[in-house]
């Protein structure tokens, strides 16, 4: 299946090359999805709050980031109005039972490790997307 409307995301984290390494896998996945970023929580929610209009699809979320981490950027997504049918996504390479499930319990739709190989990032984007996309398996 081929996405056929713009899906929009937003990519929540503190270091750079992954968003990069995030945006670039988007691209591969589907063109009809649009990549914005934040570099913390507090940039996203100020992003958030001054474009009343933007109202993503998606939102990949960082764990582990300074000013605020994840969890408390997560509650405070979760108490925007607008944002109650996207779909938010944890997204850290800390994979610990006891923030899963808390992330879980305030709202997050599911928690994705961040994995070593771009290759595994594009599958796992394809699954949520429900894409099936001709990978290069190479990569």
């Amino acid at each position: 299946m081929e996405i056929n409307e713009l899906k929009h995301c937003l990519i929540i984290d503190d270091d750079t090359d992954d968003q990069e390494i995030f945006l670039m896998c988007l691209k591969k996945v589907s063109d009809n999805i649009d990549g914005k970023t934040a570099n913390s929580g507090v940039d996203a929610i100020k992003m958030l709050n001054s474009d009343q209009a933007y109202i993503p699809d998606y939102i990949f979320l960082d764990v582990n980031m300074p000013k605020m981490n994840g969890i408390d950027c997560l509650k405070q997504l979760r108490s925007i109005d607008r944002l109650k049918n996207t779909k938010i996504f944890m997204y850290s390479t800390t994979s610990e039972s006891a923030v899963v499930k808390q992330s879980k319990g305030l709202g997050a739709n599911d928690f994705i490790k961040k994995p070593s190989k771009t290759k595994e990032l594009k599958e796992k984007l394809s699954a949520i997307f429900n894409i099936v996309s001709k990978i290069d398996p190479t990569n």
